[in-house]
């Protein structure tokens, strides 16, 4: 009996390395979001503590240090313009995790039509031998048959 050989095996391992490939890629691209969010996490929570410290510091009965609210200021606006910057990256990153997501997709349909073809291809084999096994079992017992009859 013939061994069953798909002919574009190497196309399929290629294809299938391309979307491994793709895939880390995203995982990738997706840390970097996470890394991202964490940022902005945490300069909104600086940004509210720094908020919370000058509500405290201005208290009626506190003695106001006009530099620490002005020095607070500073840091605040320093603080909301790394929180935009964070944001704007968010933004960026977010894209290219689409547009990875839908290379990786697109690598996995690829990947699926030759699984596809190689089913369909090894299905075919597999009817195409059973086909022959019968034949070649018919000839078999034609022959033992007329064996029977001449002798």
């Amino acid at each position: 009996m013939a061994n069953f050989t798909f002919r574009p095996a190497t196309l399929l391992r290629i294809r299938e390395a391309r979307r491994d490939e793709r895939r880390t890629r995203l995982a990738d691209a997706q840390r970097a979001e996470q890394l991202v969010v964490q940022r902005i996490a945490e300069l909104d929570a600086e940004l509210e503590a720094l908020r919370r410290r000058c509500v405290d510091a201005a208290r009626p009965g506190n003695t106001v240090d006009v530099d620490l609210l002005t020095d607070a200021a500073r840091y605040e606006m320093i603080l909301k313009l790394q929180r935009q910057s964070a944001d704007q990256q968010r933004q960026a990153v977010l894209a290219e995790v689409q547009r990875r997501r839908a290379a990786l997709v697109a690598a996995d349909r690829e990947v699926r039509v030759l699984e596809k073809l190689r089913e369909t291809q090894r299905r075919r084999f597999d009817e195409e031998e059973a086909r022959k096994e019968v034949k070649r079992l018919d000839e078999v017992a034609m022959s033992r048959f007329q064996n029977k009859e001449a002798g």
